[in-house]
Formats: C-alpha cells, structure tokens, sequence
C-alpha cells in the first residue's frame, strides 16, 4: 500500500507538507500506522504541483529511491511553492518493476492523479479488459506497467466524454465512472480491488476510498486548521494530532471545489 497526500489551498512551501509534520510523509514511508499491507514505502516517491502564479500544466518531480534517501528534495521542497500539491510514496505489489514510470503522481494535461490500492492479480485479470476499453489517445499515454496508471488512462477517458470539463462536477463523474466500472468488472470474478484516489486539475480536488472488501485503505481529510489556514488537506494518514481530522467513510468520494467547500458522498 501507498501513502498518498493532497493540499488545496494557499501557496505554501513543499516542505511544509513533505517535511515539517511530526507525522509527515517522509515518516509514514517508514513507519506507517494504518497501512492494511506492507511494512514500508520504499519503492520511489513522487510529487506533483501547480505553479502559483501562472495557469501552465502541473510539474512532477519523481524518484525511484525512497524518499528519506533524496538527498535533492530538501532543498527543492524549500523553494517551490504551490496551492495545489499531490504526493505519494510506494509500496510496490509485487512482481512490479521499481521503476521511474511506476512512480506517481502520474500527469496528462493539467490532471495529477495518485492511487493507493490495487487490482488482484491485475496482468491476469483486468489488464486485457482495461487496455481493451480505452481508446487509442489514452492507451498511448501509459508508459509503465501498474494497475494505478491504467486507472489513471481510464479516468482521463472519463474525463474527455464529460460535457462539463474544467469543474469539480467534471473531475467527480469521472472518478466515479472509474470506480463504478472497476469494481463491476472486479465484481464478476470475484476480484478484490482497492481504489483510494486524488485527482486535481489545479483548481479543485476529489479523492475517493473504495474497497471491494472491508476495511478500505485510510482516507481523511482536514479543512482550516492553523496551520493551514483557509486550505483543505486530504491524506492517507493525518500529518498531525488535530480534533479536525475526519475519516473518508468506507465507499465514499470527497469533493473540494475552488472555493474550498467540501462534499462527500457515496460511490
């Protein structure tokens, strides 16, 4: 299992996030409190941001080593500055490659996507059927071999059929659609999948936690605590002691529009 980490809100300092937090995703790679599987993300790290003043396609920086071994990150999370962050660290399934493309947050256009979860099995079970449901623009875009990017494929075609792109409503369906469709098709053979996502397009966020079975990875997500006044922040595991903190229910999605309000729902 991954930990997975999302920030909207004012520009602040990667390393506030990266760094700073007694609990903060550096520690959550090596030691995990609510991990369902694994001991360890030390399989590579990524972190994906927007730039702050102008509306250009998002940056990742992404590495296979574990993250408390980059000895660059430091300094880079001292500099960039960015209201809309998303960062993950990896714990491999095994039998797949430790590898720079394995790496998330995975970008196309100005969508950042992260996963923490699986598909059972996934070259024996749904591979052919996923790569057989997308279109040629979105099969194209996968470089490397995980579960997590063809979800990201098949989440971007959702996308691209809705007819109200650019809001949160848009990014929501097709997050949706995407687990809706992964979990009928795991359904069929009895397949377990694990589907905790964020997905940002800049200027909003929605993430979901989704499990086939009981108990689905951790989700929770904390709004206007001072230390991150008028920002909303959403992580496998809370960063930091706060009251604010609120589990994701099991089976839920979480939506966080530009002006930072916040929905949940059911998926």
């Amino acid at each position: 299992m991954c930990r997975l980490l999302g920030y909207l809100g004012p520009p602040i300092q990667l390393a506030r996030l990266l760094e700073q937090p007694e609990h903060s995703l550096i520690i959550q790679s090596y030691q995990p409190r609510e991990m369902t599987s694994g001991l360890l993300n030390a399989d590579g790290f990524g972190v994906g941001w927007y730039h702050a003043l102008h509306d250009c396609e998002p940056f990742t920086y992404r590495n296979t080593q574990p993250i408390w071994s980059d000895t660059n990150l430091a300094e880079l999370s001292r500099y960039i500055e960015s209201g809309c962050i998303l960062a993950s660290v990896r714990s491999a399934t095994p039998g797949q490659a430790v590898q720079i493309s394995n790496c998330q947050p995975f970008r196309h256009g100005s969508i950042l996507a992260t996963h923490n979860g699986y598909i059972e099995n996934f070259r024996q079970t749904l591979y052919r059927t996923v790569r057989d449901t997308l279109d040629d623009a979105y099969y194209r875009i996968i470089d490397g071999t995980t579960d997590s990017e063809h979800i990201f494929a098949l989440l971007l075609q959702y996308l691209d059929y809705s007819t109200t792109a650019g809001d949160a409503e848009a990014l929501q369906a097709a997050l949706h659609a995407t687990v809706s469709i992964l979990s009928k098709w795991a359904a069929v053979d009895a397949l377990r999948v694990g589907l905790n996502l964020i997905v940002s397009d800049g200027k909003q966020l929605v993430a979901s936690r989704y499990a086939s079975t009981s108990p689905a990875p951790t989700l929770y997500w904390l709004r206007d605590d001072p230390r991150f006044p008028e920002a909303v922040l959403v992580a496998s595991e809370p960063l930091f002691a706060s009251d604010g903190w609120t589990s994701c229910p099991e089976n839920s999605f979480l939506s966080i529009g530009a002006n930072l309000d916040v929905q949940t729902g059911r998926l």
